[in-house]
C-alpha cells in the first residue's frame, strides 16, 4: 500500500521506518531484508552483522532504538528479546 501524500518523494535513512519485521535471532540466516534500525521490548545484548560485514555485540534498552544497518541478528550472544527490525 502506498501513501499518495508522499508519492514522488525520495526515502531517506532519517525518515521513519516503512517496514517492520519481528526478528527471530539466527546464527545461520540473514534477515529477509536489510534493516536500518533495531528495537527491543526487553533490554539486553544484540549480536549483529552490519551491512558492511562487521560483527559486533551492542546493548539495547527496552524500547530503545539502535540506528544500525544490519543484515543478521545472531542467536548466540543475543539476550534482548522482542527484537523488531525496521527499514
Amino acid at each position: 500500500m502506498t501513501n499518495p501524500d508522499f508519492t514522488g518523494y525520495d526515502v531517506d535513512l532519517a525518515d521513519p521506518a516503512t517496514r517492520l519485521h519481528e526478528v527471530t535471532p539466527s546464527d545461520d540466516t540473514d534477515l529477509p531484508w536489510p534493516a536500518r534500525a533495531l528495537t527491543a521490548l526487553v533490554e539486553g545484548n544484540v549480536r549483529v552483522t552490519s551491512l558492511g560485514g562487521d560483527v559486533a555485540t551492542l546493548h539495547v534498552f527496552a524500547g530503545g532504538c539502535l540506528p544500525v544497518q544490519v543484515r543478521r541478528v545472531w542467536a548466540s550472544g543475543t539476550t534482548a528479546t522482542g527484537i523488531v527490525a525496521m527499514a
